[in-house]
Order: C-alpha cells, then sequence, then structure tokens
C-alpha cells in the first residue's frame, strides 16, 4: 500500500505468508508444549504471533534477496506487516480500510469489487480486499462469532448478519442471495463519543439548537431522531445521551450493539445494554427488540433507549414512553419529519397488535415530545450532516397528529420559528433554556 487511499498488498502473498505464520507457530508451540513449557494465553500469545510475523517477513526479504528481485520498501514490509496481523487479530483485509480515519462507508459487491466512500465526500474504487468470495465469508465469520452478545452465524442457511465491529462500525453481509458475490456494507462512525458542542463546531446544528435540544433532555421530553440512512441519526442519539445525568440508570435496546453508551463509564456508569438475538440453525432461541423493550421495563430504568425502530417494536416503545420512562430517545428512518408519524403508524399496523392508525395516533401523541430530523448534505453543500427540523407534539385534532415546526432549515442551519411557540417552553426554560427575545414570537399553532 503507498498510501492511506490504496488497496494493500497483494492479497495472493499475504496468504502465502500467513501459511507460514501458521506453520511456524504451530512447531513452536509444539517445541514449547514437549519442553514441558505453560502454554502461551492473552497477551503473551498475541506477543508472540507478532515475533513469528516478524520473521516470516525477514524470511521472505531474504528470499527476495537470494533471487536478485527488488528489496523491499520500509513502508511496504510495514504494510505487509499490518495486513498479517489484521488477518491473524482483526478484520482480515479489511482491517487496513477500517483504521483509515478518511474511510466513512465501505461498499463491496464480491471480494474484487470495492468501493468506499471518504468523509470529504469523494468516492473510489479500490482493489479486492480477499483473494476470493470464500475468502471474505470467512473473514466476516470470524467477525461474526465474536460480535456483541451472542455469535452470529453467517452460512447458507443464515445468509445474512448485521453486527457491530470492535471500532464501532456497523457491517451488514448478505451471501448466496446475489449475483454480485458477497455482499458486504460497512458504515464507520467517526465520532463514538460526542457531545452537542462538538456537533455545533461541524455544523450539525447552532449554539441555539443546542442548548434548546439539552435542555429538552433534561426536562426529560421523549424524543425521535428521523432521517435517512447515513445521515447522522446515530451520532445525533450519543450527543443527546451525553446530556442525560451520570446519575440515571439507562437501559439501551438494540438490534447490534452500536451505541456503545455502556462502555462510556464516566457520562453513563449505571447503564444495562440490551441486543436482539437472532434465531439458531433450528430456527428457536430468537430474542426480538419487542421482547427486549418489555425485558427492559422490569430493569428498573430512569429512561430507554432504542438504537433503531424498524418494526413492531414500536408499539411496545411508545407504551413504554407512556408508563412512566419520560426522557427516552430513539431512531427511525424517514424521508422527513412530517413523515415520522406515517412511518409509526404503518409499523404499527404491521405489529402483532394491528393497531388501527387512530389508536396509533393517540398513542404517539401522548409518547413522543419532539421530532428531530437529520439530513446528510450533497457534496455540493458541504457534504455534513445537519438538523434539519425540529417538530413538536401538539396533541390531536380532526385530523390525527398535531405537530409544530419549532426549529427549520433556512439554508444555513435550523433556525427558530418564531411565528410558534414551543407549548413546553415553560419546562424547558426550567431546565435551563433561555429562548432569545422576539418581537415576531407567536403563540401555539
Amino acid at each position: 500500500m503507498t498510501g492511506p487511499r490504496g488497496a494493500g498488498p497483494d492479497q495472493v502473498l499475504v496468504r502465502r505468508l500467513q501459511f507460514s505464520v501458521g506453520e511456524r507457530r504451530r512447531d513452536a508451540l509444539a517445541r514449547r508444549s514437549a519442553a514441558g513449557r505453560p502454554e502461551l494465553v492473552g497477551e503473551d500469545d498475541v506477543q508472540h504471533t507478532r515475533q513469528v510475523i516478524q520473521s516470516v517477513v525477514s524470511a521472505h526479504e531474504s528470499r527476495l534477496a537470494e533471487n536478485g528481485e527488488e528489496e523491499l520498501t520500509w513502508e511496504f514490509r510495514q504494510d505487509l506487516v499490518d495486513a498479517l496481523e489484521a488477518r491473524l487479530f482483526g478484520a482480515g483485509s479489511l482491517q487496513q480500510l477500517l483504521e483509515d480515519p478518511e474511510v466513512e462507508n465501505i461498499d463491496i459487491n464480491g471480494h474484487d469489487r470495492v468501493f468506499v466512500e471518504y468523509s470529504d465526500g469523494t468516492t473510489a474504487r479500490l482493489g479486492p480486499v480477499a483473494l476470493s468470495d470464500d475468502d471474505l465469508v470467512e473473514t466476516i465469520q470470524t467477525l461474526a462469532a465474536h460480535d456483541g452478545l451472542s455469535a452470529r452465524a453467517f452460512d447458507s442457511v443464515n445468509h445474512a448478519v448485521n453486527l457491530r465491529l470492535a471500532d464501532g462500525s456497523r457491517l451488514y453481509a448478505v451471501q448466496a442471495v446475489s449475483g454480485s458475490g458477497v455482499l458486504v456494507s460497512i458504515r464507520k462512525h467517526r465520532y463514538s463519543q460526542v457531545e452537542l458542542g462538538d456537533l455545533v463546531r461541524v455544523g450539525t446544528l447552532d449554539d441555539e439548537l443546542a442548548a434548546f435540544l439539552t435542555a429538552a433532555v433534561r426536562a426529560r421530553k421523549n424524543v425521535m431522531i428521523a432521517g435517512a440512512t447515513s445521515a447522522g441519526k446515530t451520532t445525533l442519539l450519543r450527543a443527546l445521551a451525553s446530556c442525560i445525568p451520570p446519575g440515571e440508570r439507562l437501559a439501551t435496546v438494540e438490534r447490534s450493539l452500536e451505541l456503545g453508551l455502556h462502555g462510556d463509564m464516566t457520562r453513563h456508569p449505571n447503564c444495562a445494554a440490551l441486543e436482539e438475538r437472532p434465531a439458531n440453525a433450528e430456527g428457536v432461541g430468537a430474542v426480538t427488540m419487542a421482547s427486549l423493550l418489555r425485558d427492559s421495563l422490569r430493569l428498573n430504568p430512569s429512561r430507554v433507549i432504542v438504537g433503531e425502530v424498524l418494526g413492531d417494536e414500536v408499539v411496545t416503545m411508545l407504551n413504554a414512553m407512556l408508563q412512566g420512562n419520560d426522557g427516552s430517545l430513539s431512531t427511525i428512518h424517514a424521508n422527513s419529519s412530517a413523515d415520522v408519524v406515517a412511518k409509526v403508524k404503518t409499523y404499527a399496523l404491521q405489529a402483532p397488535e394491528r393497531l388501527p392508525w387512530a389508536a396509533t395516533d393517540a398513542l404517539f401523541a401522548g409518547a413522543v415530545d419532539l421530532i428531530v430530523f437529520v439530513r446528510r448534505l450533497s457534496a455540493a453543500q458541504g457534504n455534513r450532516r445537519v438538523v434539519e427540523s425540529v417538530r413538536e407534539v401538539a396533541g390531536l385534532d380532526e385530523h390525527g397528529v398535531k405537530t409544530n415546526e419549532l426549529f427549520v432549515w433556512d439554508g444555513r442551519s435550523a433556525a427558530r420559528n418564531e411565528l410558534v411557540q414551543a407549548r413546553c417552553e415553560a419546562e424547558l426554560i426550567e431546565a435551563g433554556w433561555a429562548p432569545p427575545a422576539s418581537a415576531g414570537l407567536g403563540t401555539w399553532a
């Protein structure tokens, strides 16, 4: 690999050297056992393997010199060592892309068609990340075996897998159902620990809206964050969660552990993380999001945080908000802030309860306080994530759920709508919000 956007060392060479590492390691461990020395475990085993990798690469350099071939540069030698360590300790040939801070999204359509999107909005096609699709499947199977709270199968029976990598990235892969070979999509999160102030600095929102949302969290308002894929919903949820006092007990419910709030012992020392479990090969043992949400209420949480609402768990979540777990947070896919209510109603209609739209309207209006919509701007607009709209749920009318748009995009940021006053303004002021004075401020719409 010649730079951060290179394709890495030749995978045939890496695989051949990997076999050499395995053979030398087995021989060394056999000699150690024959001598009656204790088995290597933990960090000692890792260090031993690293020493073997160095010796194998040195032997490769010696062969090149004996054959009169060009010697390795220091940079290429280090890339070779990194690639071998990635295969043995990390995500295989994907590891170097995962460690590249410029890479934001990785899409793979078969082992040799790799496309990446960089943080500046540009895209590029890179070389193969594996020798074959089978080699790529093997890497994903290794990752899936160590994901989250339980191993996740990835084989001909379990054709899809959704998991969180060690760096917090989300990986989704499918096999045996595509003419393009193994399909893999990896979304990296640049901000594993983030506060609203960090998002102000990168232009996601301004100081006024950050102060409003901080007060909303402290006032225990139920907030639903909406947006398209890669719009920044998870990052904003983490930032809002950072406003929760550390003395509160949280319960997070996710399909794949991604938020990582339970790992932040400074901000969230008392956090119970629950993860959906898929069925095993026999089709049993599944634990659904809806079931986990019900379980979370028995864990005495101050707030329940749902990583992503994608289906029938929405009814359980809304009921949880109505049962005293004020201050809950969740995310949902939607095309606009106004689209969220319709999306929730569709999910509720598909749930086992088969809630009619009128019933869902009443449930939603009583449970959700604020809808925050985030959008990713195009490269021409700066390729940044922005809060585009904030709506307050204002009850019901003859048409269903009524909402007031409190902040609306003005081309630069989500500015306060001076024609509408927040119904919850008094509570937010008590929680520390100081609304800017304006002669044009209206009343509730």
